[in-house]
């Protein structure tokens, strides 16, 4: 025993050094801060398996399975210690009933659960399992049944002996097995049997244990330390890392994002080993639910069998000082990921929500996004013109800055730097692209500012001093234009004196909240939702009448899953009176318009239109109004209606239209005192 426990162990630690090495290939990154709210990660989603349960029955199977593990440990430390002392025991807990009764009960939990998962996956056969190692996950589930089948024997066959350490009745399943099956046969056949049963389970565990190293099944030793490490605890959901790269001092040697496997950083890297292939990012996805190329899975899992290829080589030729081969240098695109899969991803976050085992899909994405367009500058023809007018216009729309007033004539709305000054104002107005130079938006921008106004709060815009927040240009791959854009923003906004910002677009909210604070603009910002139903509970809107349509709300993937903006625009509606309904896919789990990540500006050239597709749901729910939050949700799924020519039936609103249509027209008693009044 000691020889083959060495010679396990030892392969075990082999292996596990030469992982170690090939993650010390990527690039370094900062992940030991919020150590609180690490801890607090991990207990949750390890210990607590909370991403896992939120699909209830596989995340049942794999709890059973996983705590199943946990408790049973004790067991496989008994096993070994059986190996050396036929009355060894645990140390304090080794004669404790409660302990051999949980000890039995996980090992019924665990077979239940192996019974679960061949359920699932040889009848209920679910798509999200596609291009998965099926087979390798079988020989897995085979394996543990043997682990527990051979635990029981071993137990019942002590219980037999007279040496089990636990009292007998507390090990019912044992009993019961040791009653029926043992208890009556000879003693050298009881020791036989338990010699057969010590040594099977400790060969299984022992070969399980090398096996882990190269299978898929790695992530049962690298998840806990995935969880740990991820960036929920270091940065907000919605926001994107900056590069490693100074842009100033920049030089010929640098990379920008990710051209092959050695730019990915350590934890990009640790993420492909330990993907469990389970599909559920794939299933969440609107490019791949719509027939692209693009799946999450499929991506971390080519990332990972590319790592698994060079990584040897490479760690070999860095030892050794020596370049290394052509081969280990290959670029991630094209030669291990087609470029479409790259550019094929809205950012949505679906991927990532539902990853349960905390992998960052998007950061891949990106970092090979940007290294395509700012060190190769390849991407989608289309896309060149977005970037051309941000870069020229300040807009991916390619309008004149004077114009960004057009949308205000006729409102009396204050300009900041023109009209008013640092403290002369409570809140700033951030319009954004899309309600300043897109004709529906103009719309729902004009019933915001109505709304405000109506209400007497002191705000003001920026004007023709706005420009894009950078949001396109960042998640096209773009870095340094997004940098100048952001700053530029944040410099305007420091001279006018802002620190209040109140948005109807939900990328306009995510970026200024969640990612400016990285170039040093830290603000409150508010998504107009939440502001609007703040305003009617305060009661400085009054609602006079009853929204008449029913209407079914959509929720932007950055308002609802990067965000948490959920319950504000349900308690609008609510407010209104308007008979609801909810969309199949909604609140975290809602699904993509198709327009994020730079898509508004991309032609969808595979498979069905995103956007078709969540128009297909609304019109399924039979509704007669979609209510939006965005204005990409906006005009992607205003299009999609009208692609499929339901103009008559149903039709988009934002949440600020529909509350004005059941808002009286006379301002609040004290309202225009309260606009009027100065800034505290």
């Amino acid at each position: 025993m000691t020889v083959v426990l060495v010679a396990a162990l030892g392969l075990f630690a082999r292996r596990g050094i030469q992982l170690l090495a090939m993650l010390r290939l990527g690039k370094p990154e900062k992940r030991w801060d919020s150590i609180g709210a690490r801890i607090g990660r991990e207990l949750r989603v390890v210990w607590g398996q909370q991403k896992l349960l939120q699909w209830p029955f596989p995340g049942i199977m794999h709890a059973f399975i996983f705590w199943g593990f946990v408790i049973l440990f004790t067991t496989i430390v008994e096993a070994f210690g059986k190996a050396y002392s036929a009355s060894f025991a645990l140390p304090l807990v080794g004669h404790w009933g409660p302990l051999a009764a949980l000890q039995d009960t996980f090992a019924g939990l665990v077979l239940l659960g192996i019974a679960m998962a061949f359920f699932i996956r040889k009848v209920l056969r679910p798509g999200r399992f596609r291009g998965s190692h099926l087979k390798e996950a079988d020989r897995i589930l085979i394996a543990i049944s043997g682990i527990m089948l051979t635990v029981v024997g071993l137990r019942a066959t002590e219980i037999a002996l007279g040496r089990f350490p636990y009292p007998r009745a507390s090990a019912f399943i044992s009993s019961f097995v040791a009653a029926h099956l043992f208890d009556g046969a000879a003693h050298g056949s009881q020791a036989v049997w338990h010699g057969i049963f010590l040594w099977a389970h400790s060969l299984l565990v022992l070969a399980f244990l090398v096996y882990l190293g190269y299978s898929k099944h790695l992530h049962i030793i690298t998840a806990p330390f995935n969880v740990f490490f991820s960036s929920t605890a270091s940065r907000p959901r919605g926001a994107l890392k900056p590069v490693d790269v100074d842009f100033e001092e920049m030089g010929d040697d640098d990379v920008i994002g990710a051209a092959t496997v050695t730019d990915l950083t350590w934890k990009q890297l640790l993420d492909t080993y330990t993907c469990t292939e389970c599909g559920r990012c794939q299933s969440a996805c609107p490019a791949w639910n719509t027939g692209k190329p693009l799946s999450p899975k499929l991506l971390v899992m080519e990332l990972r069998d590319h790592l698994m290829e060079v990584g040897p080589g490479l760690v070999a030729a860095r030892k050794a000082g020596t370049a290394p081969s052509p081969e280990a240098k290959a670029a991630l695109n094209p030669d291990v990921l087609d470029d479409e899969v790259v550019w094929d991803c809205t950012t949505c976050g679906a991927c990532v929500y539902n990853c349960p085992v905390d992998i960052e899909h998007i950061d891949h994405i990106i970092d090979m996004r940007r290294n395509l367009v700012m060190m190769e500058a390849r991407f989608p023809r289309e896309m060149g013109g977005a970037l051309n007018n941000l870069e020229n216009s300040g807009n991916p729309w390619g309008q004149p800055a004077r114009a960004r007033l057009d949308w205000a004539q006729g409102l009396d709305i204050p300009v900041v730097g023109r009209d008013v000054g640092p403290g002369e104002f409570e809140v700033l107005f951030w319009v954004g692209c899309a309600g300043a130079f897109e004709d529906r938006n103009k719309k729902v921008v004009q019933s915001f500012a109505r709304l405000m106004k109506r209400a007497g709060v002191r705000f003001a815009i920026l004007g023709t001093s706005e420009g894009c927040n950078g949001d396109p240009a960042r998640r096209m791959g773009h870095e340094y234009l997004y940098e100048t854009m952001a700053k530029a923003n944040i410099e305007t906004m420091q001279a006018g004196g802002v620190t209040k910002i109140v948005t109807a677009c939900p990328h306009c909210f995510n970026t200024i909240a969640n990612e400016y604070p990285q170039f040093g603009g830290t603000y409150e910002v508010r998504h107009h939702s939440e502001f609007l139903a703040e305003l009617v509970s305060d009661g400085r809107l009054r609602i006079e009448r009853d929204f008449p349509e029913s209407v079914a709300y959509h929720d932007p993937c950055y308002a609802a899953r990067h965000n948490d903006i959920l319950e504000a625009p349900r308690r609008i509606l609510e407010q209104a009176g308007a008979p609801t309904k909810e969309l199949h896919r909604h609140g975290r789990h809602t699904f993509c318009c198709g327009a994020g990540g730079g898509r508004m500006w991309m032609e969808e050239r595979l498979g069905k239109k995103v956007n078709l597709d969540r128009v297909d749901e609304a019109l399924a729910v039979g509704t007669d109004v979609v209510g939006v939050g965005c204005p990409f949700c906006h005009v992607m799924l205003g299009d999609g209606i009208a692609e499929r020519g339901a103009d008559a039936d149903i039709k988009v609103r934002d949440l600020a239209q529909i509350l004005e249509e059941v808002v009286g027209h006379e301002s609040v008693p004290g309202a225009a005192e309260a606009q009027e009044a100065p800034q505290d």
